[in-house]
C-alpha cells in the first residue's frame, strides 16, 4: 500500500479549518467552544492516523507472514 498525498492534504486542511474556527471563536469571547473545537480536530486527525498505522501493521504482518 502506497500512502497517497491526499491524506496529508486532508490532515492539513483539517488543521487550517480548526485554526480559523479557533481564532474566530476566541475573538468572539467563546474560549470554551474554541477549546472544544480544537479537541475535536485533534481526535479526528488521531483517528485518521490510527487507521493508517493499523493498515501499515496489517501490511507488515501480511508481507512477513506473521501470525
Amino acid at each position: 500500500m502506497i500512502m497517497n498525498i491526499d491524506v496529508i492534504f486532508k490532515i492539513a486542511g483539517i488543521g487550517i479549518v480548526i485554526t480559523v474556527l479557533n481564532q474566530v471563536l476566541i475573538k468572539a469571547g467563546r474560549d470554551e467552544q474554541a477549546t472544544f473545537i480544537t479537541l475535536v480536530g485533534v481526535v479526528v486527525v488521531l483517528t485518521m492516523v490510527v487507521n493508517l498505522v493499523t493498515n501499515l501493521f496489517d501490511t507488515v504482518k501480511t508481507m512477513f507472514q506473521l501470525y
